[in-house]
């Protein structure tokens, strides 16, 4: 039950994603399924007035009628040109629709990740992750430009058509809901067993793909200790995790196809057989003729291939709305909590007074607001305090006790100890990657948890012992840390850092 909750609500936020910006476009789609729907409609319709009127009337009477004739057949053709350029418009706007809902959804997924905690990143493997913005984000495109638009004409197809269907025949119509009723409670069952090991897939993909990326990034350490074959039977054991529930999501839905097939054959074999008696019979509140006949045999399969057409769509509602489900999941964490007030600014000492500025060669300076409006600047000396700290990263097991220790302004200070005594840990913490179980770190007196964090990592420099190169030039690489950079800086810089020398040798130089 609380699933299906679950799963009403990702359908109402992705609906909310659809509606918000696209309003204009769900009216267009929206009169271009009832064009299509409509056409079929009144193509069968034609059909029945076609055969009685004209084509029956002809071979009774043998009047020449095919000037008649062949103006509603020229009508009828442009009936159903009408129905095939609406199902061609709808399904493109639903497809531009698509691209632009995944769009936002993709932006919003990565803005909120940018405010996550380190916490979620040491938490969650990157490949896991990946697999939300190339997996789920697929499947709910499809849900979107295929499966909704398809449901959507599926249902007005359903309703329209069954009360045509009433008004050619209540008693054939009866018989026909009683078997689609049937045919409804097979095909359900059969879907839930098919959805559970749907969403089951979803999962252990991410799963798949979060050991994959370890290993790529792994793999000499895996070459190192001769590791290959433990890693391949482990990810054999993952893949065939993946592939078992593959295949008993797909024997399922593949049941469902012949299944509900075989009814709609029932159906129209049953009032094949009604309907030509009724005909034969020709009186009585019975009696049908044969252009009703032949028009209602085919208002069936339109019911039927609706039906079918459903049912067939709900394995990727399903499998769309599990992958929006991790989606939404993904965008739902917690982002970073920032209650801090003390900002830092680069600031010029002139009269006495200090004024911000933005040039890079103004000197850090705590920004303290008071109550009454007023600001108070103090220049940052760079005293560090670690008083009585305790931390732990999962609230059990305890990393640090007891921490205190300090830094003066000037003073160098190494952290020296074996893997694992806390060295990295003590990093983060004075960047607040992390909060504090118990303690307080302090810089010139202000407690941490007061200076804003964008401002206090602003103003720290920091090498971290993992390399990450991103995309682009070894100068685009350089001005990550000040993207106003000139080349030149960018060049001192790497001077300065001893790197100038390997750089130059590389075949593009800076520009790698």
């Amino acid at each position: 039950m609380k699933q299906n909750n679950h799963s009403k609500s990702n359908l109402t936020r992705l609906l909310q994603y659809i509606a918000v910006k696209h309003k204009t476009e769900l009216i267009v789609v929206a009169i271009c399924i009832l064009l299509s729907v409509a056409a079929g409609l009144v193509g069968n319709m034609f059909v029945q007035v076609i055969i009685d009127d004209y084509i029956l009337g002809m071979i009774s009477t043998g009047e020449n009628r095919f000037g008649g004739l062949l103006r509603f057949l020229i009508l009828l053709a442009v009936v159903y040109t009408v129905g095939v350029f609406g199902t061609w418009m709808y399904n493109r706007r639903m497809a531009i629709v698509a691209q632009s809902v995944l769009k936002n959804i993709r932006d919003d997924l990565f803005s909120n990740m940018q405010r996550l905690p380190i916490r979620f990143f040491d938490t969650h493997t990157h490949g896991d992750v990946m697999s939300v913005y190339t997996n789920d984000t697929d499947t709910m495109r499809q849900l979107i430009a295929q499966s909704l638009p398809m449901l959507f004409s599926s249902a007005f197809n359903i309703v329209l058509t069954f009360c045509v269907m009433i008004h050619y025949s209540l008693w054939l119509t009866l018989l026909v809901t009683v078997i689609t009723v049937v045919m409804l409670l097979v095909s359900s069952g059969i879907l839930r067993v098919s959805s559970s090991y749907m969403k089951k897939q979803q999962a252990n993909i991410g799963r798949l793909n979060g050991y994959i990326e370890e290993m790529l990034n792994g793999q000499k350490v895996v070459k190192v200790f001769c590791h290959e074959e433990e890693t391949k039977k482990t990810f054999e054991e993952m893949n065939e995790v993946v592939f078992s529930h593959a295949v008993k999501a797909g024997r399922a839905s593949m049941i469902l196809m012949p299944v509900m097939s075989a009814f709609g054959n029932l159906e129209y074999l049953v009032v094949a057989v009604l309907g030509g008696l009724m005909a034969l019979s020709g009186s009585g509140s019975f009696a049908f003729t044969i252009g009703t006949l032949v028009a209602y045999l085919g208002l069936i399969r339109q019911f039927s291939s609706s039906i079918t057409q459903t049912a067939q769509q709900m394995n990727s509602v399903v499998l769309g709305l599990a992958g929006a489900g991790r989606v939404f999941e993904l965008m739902d964490q917690e982002p970073e909590a920032d209650d801090g007030y003390v900002t830092l600014v680069r600031a010029k000492n002139e009269n006495g007074e200090w004024v911000e500025t933005k040039s890079q060669d103004g000197t850090w300076v705590w920004k303290h607001p008071h109550h009454d409006g007023s600001l108070t600047y103090t220049k940052v000396e760079g005293n560090v305090v670690f008083d009585h700290v305790d931390f732990s990263y999962d609230g059990k097991h305890v990393v640090l006790h007891d921490v205190s220790l300090y830094a003066k302004p000037g003073q160098k200070i190494a952290f020296v100890g074996h893997t694992g005594a806390g060295k990295t840990t003590i990093t983060n913490l004075i960047n607040r990657f992390y909060d504090l179980a118990d303690g307080k770190i302090r810089y010139d007196g202000i407690n941490i948890n007061k200076i804003r964090k964008p401002d206090l990592r602003r103003s720290m420099s920091v090498i971290l012992q993992d390399v990450n190169l991103f995309t682009g030039t070894i100068l685009d690489n350089i001005r990550y840390g000040k993207l106003d950079a000139t080349d030149e800086e960018c060049i001192e810089a790497a001077r300065l850092s001893g790197a100038d020398t390997f750089i130059t040798r590389l075949p593009q130089g800076y520009h790698t």
